[in-house]
C-alpha cells in the first residue's frame, strides 16, 4: 500500500496549468507553444489541463490535435457553455499538481510570468495573484469597473491585493481545493480563501492587448460583479453563521418597532394622545416588528440551509461530456 502511494506521488506532476477556452481557435496553438517553452525551461514535471467550455468554433478540434501529440495535455470537454467559473472548477477538480496555475486562454496573460509566480510561492505563500498594474484594455468597459470592484473587494474582504479579477494566479493545491466555486465567483477566489487562513500575496504581471478573437466581457458584467461582491462578503463573514447577519437586522427593525410602540403607549397614558392621530405610527411600529421577526426567521432558515450546504457542497456546477487523458487507457466519456 505504501509503495502504491509512493508511486502515485512520483507520477503526479509538480505543476498543473488550468486554462479554460471558449471560442478561442485563433489563440490556442500559440498559447500552447508558449506555455510549453516556459514550462520545459523550468525543469519540473507539469501537466496542461485545457477546458473546452462548450466552444462552437474549432476550439475542440485544435485541442484534440494538441492532445494527440503531447502526453502532458489533458482536455476536459464540457457539455455546453457553463461560464468561466464552472470551467475553472472543472479544471481544478482534474488537476493533480502540488501547484496549480490558472490563466486565460486569450493570450492576454503571458506564460513568461509563470516563473515569477512560482518564485513568490516558494517564499511561503499559498496563493500568488497576478496584478495587472498597468492595464492596457478599454478604460470604460474594463478598467473603470475593475478599479471600483477591486477597491470594494479589498475593503469588504480585508485582503490587501489590488487585482481580484485576473484569472492568472498560482495556488498550492490544498488552498484551491478547499474552495468550491459557483456562480461567477472565480474573480474573488483570494477573498473566498482568505477566511481559511491561507497566506496571499500578489506580483505585477504583464497585461497584453488581445490580438485575436473577440472579448467576452462588457458593461453587462458590472451588475453581476456587484451582486457577487455582496455574495462574497456574506460568504467570508457569515456563511457558517447566517443568523448573526439576519438576526442583527431583525433585532434592529424589531427594536425600532418596539421603541415607536413604546413612545405611542406612553403618549396615550400620560399625554392624552389620540389613537386617531397616531394610526400611521401604530401601523409603522407593527410593520417594523413583523419585519424584524421575519428577518430572525430568515436567519434561522439560513442556518439550516448552511448546514445542508456544508454537508452536500460536493454537487458540481458543470457537466462533463468527455475527458481526454493519457493517464487512462482510453478517453473517458461521461
Amino acid at each position: 500500500m505504501d509503495m502504491n502511494i509512493e508511486e502515485k506521488r512520483i507520477t503526479e506532476p509538480e505543476i498543473s496549468v488550468v486554462v479554460p477556452f471558449y471560442n478561442e481557435e485563433d489563440n490556442i496553438e500559440e498559447l500552447y507553444q508558449r506555455l510549453k517553452e516556459v514550462l520545459d525551461g523550468l525543469g519540473r514535471s507539469y501537466e496542461l489541463i485545457f477546458v473546452d467550455d462548450g466552444s462552437r468554433d474549432r476550439t475542440s478540434e485544435i485541442l484534440q490535435n494538441i492532445f494527440k501529440r503531447d502526453k502532458r495535455v489533458k482536455i476536459v470537454a464540457l457539455r455546453r457553455n457553463f461560464g468561466q467559473t464552472a470551467a475553472l472548477q472543472a479544471g481544478f477538480d482534474e488537476a493533480r499538481g502540488e501547484i496549480i496555475i490558472s490563466m486565460d486562454g486569450d493570450l492576454q496573460h503571458d506564460p513568461a510570468d509563470i516563473p515569477a509566480l512560482l518564485t513568490k510561492l516558494e517564499e511561503g505563500y499559498d496563493i500568488v495573484s497576478g496584478w495587472r498594474k498597468r492595464r492596457v484594455d478599454n478604460l470604460i468597459f474594463r478598467r473603470l469597473p475593475s478599479w471600483v470592484a477591486n477597491r470594494l473587494m479589498r475593503w469588504l474582504s480585508g485582503v490587501p491585493i489590488h487585482d481580484f479579477g485576473t484569472t492568472f494566479k498560482a495556488y498550492r493545491r490544498e488552498a484551491i481545493k478547499s474552495v468550491q466555486l459557483y456562480g461567477e465567483l472565480h474573480r474573488f477566489i483570494p477573498a473566498l480563501i482568505s477566511r481559511t487562513g491561507f497566506r496571499i500575496t500578489e506580483i505585477p504581471i504583464r497585461n497584453v492587448v488581445r490580438q485575436k478573437g473577440r472579448s467576452k466581457y462588457g458593461l453587462g458584467r458590472v451588475r453581476r460583479v456587484l451582486f457577487d461582491l455582496i455574495t462574497v462578503k456574506f460568504i467570508i463573514s457569515f456563511i457558517d453563521r447566517p443568523l448573526q447577519f439576519f438576526g442583527l437586522i431583525g433585532l434592529i427593525f424589531a427594536g425600532l418597532g418596539f421603541l415607536i410602540g413604546l413612545i405611542i403607549a406612553i403618549g396615550f397614558y400620560f399625554f392624552g394622545w389620540s389613537v386617531k392621530d397616531n394610526v400611521g405610527n401604530l401601523i409603522l411600529a407593527s410593520l417594523l416588528t413583523i419585519l424584524g421577526v421575519q428577518f430572525v426567521m430568515t436567519g434561522l432558515l439560513a442556518e439550516i440551509v448552511s448546514r445542508i450546504y456544508f454537508a452536500t457542497h460536493r454537487v458540481k456546477i458543470y457537466s462533463i461530456k468527455k475527458i481526454y487523458s493519457h493517464e487512462r487507457e482510453e478517453t473517458q466519456e461521461l
